[in-house]
């Protein structure tokens, strides 16, 4: 095979027939059939490898004979292909027969062929397969045959990945026993119950274009469809009222204002009168939302994709007169399993038999994940590799510490989470008795506790008591919910009931933090590489009248309380800080010639960028405190993007080099003389949290289901312990040692029951 054209030319064909084949088992028969002809020999061979039974199975081959099929099984490192397989790397030989590790099989009458040449198929470091060529005559396959199989072997493992993971592809191997896959955990606890397979309602991708006859009939029955689907949602939410407190009930608020006239109903209208009928207008609205919310890198805010196509299926359904797909009757104790679950999917089960919920997309940061850990429902998303079609009605457990979905447990790890299950309730018991005590060290040492929050409604009635403040304020999602930037007045009603609600406690309020491929809907950015791009504090100061309505807006709805601290995202030096408070200056004398008079807030900067690491005694001269935003500054100074799941295991907040970071920006905080937060998923972390402590961080922010554990972790160790800990962790090398340390020592104070079960 020696044209280069038509090389590529079968590549591009196969992998487009093997992508648009409803049946994998077909396109690849097709596949082994086109490298045999372009590689001008005569036997082509693909062996799947079954994780079950360590082997590897022949799946397709053309030359070999077809009733070897399935049949012909080889452990992992025995024969040519086993050995292709646990090498991990091609093997090509002119004499396969003289080789040691030849091993002949009568089923595929292979004897008559001399040359060899496997290449192994691996995704994300997993083994799926081996490709393997073969002719009669000795032939020593040259270097432009490697390529093109080795080629051809990369771009058929995401294919098949993704074949194994939907169900798509038969194996022929045993699919009985025990399986575990592997997904984000969203929201801690165990469940064991019965998986219920939920499908969407309807496919915003399938509505054909037409034309309407009647434009009023068409937006009649758009009117009536958003109606229906609001009714839907109010009852979903009227059934969880007593369940979550009025900050996840708040999310409900945010579908019936995205289904409000301006959020939704308007821009399709608009697209109905251009000549669209009602399910095209809608589609095309909701797909164009989507789009955007889905090249966000916040998190957060990324996962309003997820709300928004939600809500559409749901109008589309009724539109389409479909009612939703979910069961009429629920198991005792079901697993809700889909490929997007949202909160008002969620609503649709009784609460008292719904136990866990598993998704293939989604992260710990979605509305789902907010209301399932307020609800207390262990919860794993972006679970990419589930089989949905095969996991309908079969027996699960559920692991939402580890992030972990078993199928069909062996009796002995079902008796294991039986009782982990057990010791966890027992442990809620026994915490909730501490929450109204003082977070403070056995040696007296005071541990400020303050809580992340990022909807306009909180629980302060019940948080207040507990915390010594809202360590960070999101203001984002006002932003993310209507179709231009929310006015003054809307921002200071907003602002307003969130420093009241917590008043006298400080409320950190973080400026508007988008940019790079964080974009808001009518606010479009595009980069090639939006992580490093036009984010924070770059957007805001390049759009001055943005920030200095933000601004002004949390003077005025201070007044008179004097609990504002501002707090600015994303610095890299500080310019950015001197130009930011000339903005804020500028709003407090602005404010003072309408005749309002505020006092001027405490200002604070995020340390999430390394750079400001080294600007520390700069930064000092300008600001009044310091806030850690641990999850990015692991990012960035690990060079890996947690939610990208090829390099997610690499995120690690333990790292050795992300300690001693977070311990040199502590020591410099404290020779500044100026406070140092850290809001961050490692501040809510028991053992962790003992570490930030006694690095000298003045006060640690969290989400609220962290804080029970976190409480209990500082009111039973002292201060002097945990500074012994801290002296013996540094010298470590590695994360896996820091974790095997931690757990060691939380072990010696018996309190390893506050940490999730490891392994």
């Amino acid at each position: 095979m020696k044209n280069k054209t038509s090389m590529l030319e079968v590549l591009r064909r196969v992998i487009q027939e093997v992508n648009g084949a409803r049946n994998l088992d077909a396109a690849l028969a097709t596949m082994v059939r086109r490298i045999r002809k372009a590689m001008q020999t005569d036997v082509c061979s693909f062996y799947l490898y079954d994780k079950e039974l360590e082997s590897l199975v022949l799946m397709e081959t053309i030359g070999l004979r077809t009733q070897a099929v399935g049949q012909v099984v080889l452990p992992l490192g025995e024969g040519l292909v086993g050995l292709v397989a646990k090498r991990s790397e091609p093997l090509n030989l002119e004499d396969a027969q003289s080789h040691p590790q030849f091993r002949y099989f009568e089923a595929t009458g292979e004897e008559r062929y001399s040359s060899f040449l496997g290449v192994p198929i691996i995704h994300q470091r997993l083994m799926l397969g081996v490709l393997v060529v073969q002719q009669a005559e000795k032939r020593q396959y040259d270097d432009e045959d490697e390529a093109f199989l080795v080629t051809m072997a990369a771009q058929l493992a995401g294919v098949l990945a993704h074949a194994l993971a939907t169900g798509n592809l038969n194996r022929r191997a045993l699919p009985s026993g025990q399986t575990m896959f592997k997904g984000v955990a969203a929201s801690p606890g165990m469940a064991l119950g019965e998986a219920v397979v939920i499908t969407p309602p309807s496919d915003l991708n399938s509505v054909p274009d037409l034309v309407p006859s009647d434009e009023a009939y068409e937006i009649a029955r758009l009117k009536e469809a958003i109606g229906k689907t609001r009714d839907e949602i109010r009852s979903a939410a009227e059934r969880l009222v007593n369940r979550i407190s009025t900050q996840e009930l708040a999310l409900f608020d945010v579908y019936q204002q995205m289904l409000g006239e301006a959020a939704l109903s308007e821009e399709v209208e608009k697209r109905i009168r251009e000549g669209q009928w009602a399910p095209g207008a809608l589609a095309d609205v909701v797909r164009r939302h989507v789009q955007y919310l889905e090249r966000v890198d916040d998190n957060y805010l990324r996962e309003r994709a997820a709300d928004i196509r939600d809500l559409g299926r749901r109008v589309l359904a009724h539109l389409q007169e479909d009612a939703p797909s979910t069961p009429e009757t629920y198991p005792d104790n079901a697993i809700l399993v889909g490929d997007e679950i949202s909160v008002a999917m969620l609503g649709e089960v009784p609460r008292d038999k719904l136990k866990g919920l598993v998704s293939v997309r989604g992260s710990s940061t979605s509305h789902v994940a907010i209301v399932a850990r307020a609800m207390g429902i262990p919860t794993v998303l972006g679970m990419v590799d589930l089989p949905l079609p095969r996991l309908s009605g079969a027996p699960v457990v559920l692991d939402g510490h580890r992030g972990r979905l078993f199928v069909r447990p062996a009796p002995e790890l079902k008796a294991r989470y039986e009782s982990l299950i057990a010791e966890e309730e027992a442990l809620s018991e026994l915490l909730s008795h501490e929450q109204d005590l003082p977070s403070e060290t056995p040696d007296g040492h005071d541990m400020p506790l303050m809580v992340n929050t990022g909807l306009a409604v909180d629980a302060a009635a019940l948080l207040k008591s507990r915390i010594n403040g809202v360590g960070l304020y999101r203001t984002e999602v006002p932003f993310m919910i209507t179709e231009r930037f929310p006015g003054e007045k809307e921002q200071t009603r907003l602002y307003r009931d969130q420093l009241e609600s917590f008043s006298p406690l400080p409320v950190v309020m973080r400026t508007l933090d988008i940019g790079g491929d964080k974009d808001l809907p009518y606010f479009p950015i595009e980069e090639a590489n939006p992580f490093l791009g036009w984010r924070g504090m770059r957007v805001t100061l390049d759009h001055p009248e943005v920030l200095m309505v933000q601004l002004r807006a949390m003077l005025k709805a201070s007044q008179e309380l004097d609990n504002l601290y501002v707090l600015f995202p994303m610095i890299t030096n500080v310019e950015e800080v001197d130009e930011a408070l000339r903005l804020l200056d500028r709003a407090i004398l602005e404010l003072g010639e309408e005749g309002i008079e505020v006092e001027r807030p405490k200002v604070g900067v995020m340390i999430e960028v390394p750079a400001t690491i080294y600007q520390m005694d700069a930064l000092a001269k300008r600001v009044d405190f310091f806030s850690v935003g641990s999850n990015d500054l692991t990012q960035y100074l690990l060079a890996v993007d947690r939610n990208n799941p090829r390099v997610s295991s690499l995120y690690d907040a333990l790292h050795p080099a992300l300690l001693g970071a977070l311990y040199e920006l502590a020591q410099d905080a404290t020779r500044l003389k100026k406070p140092i937060s850290l809001c961050g998923e490692l501040a809510g972390d028991p053992s962790g949290a003992l570490l930030l402590m006694a690095m000298g961080f003045t006060s640690l922010s969290m989400n609220a289901p962290s804080l029970p554990k976190v409480r209990a972790a500082i009111r039973r160790v002292t201060l002097k312990d945990a500074q012994q800990l801290l002296s013996e962790v540094m010298l470590l090398d590695t994360p896996a040692q820091v974790h095997m340390h931690l757990d060691k020592r939380m072990d010696d104070w018996q309190l390893s029951h506050l940490l999730p079960p490891r392994d």
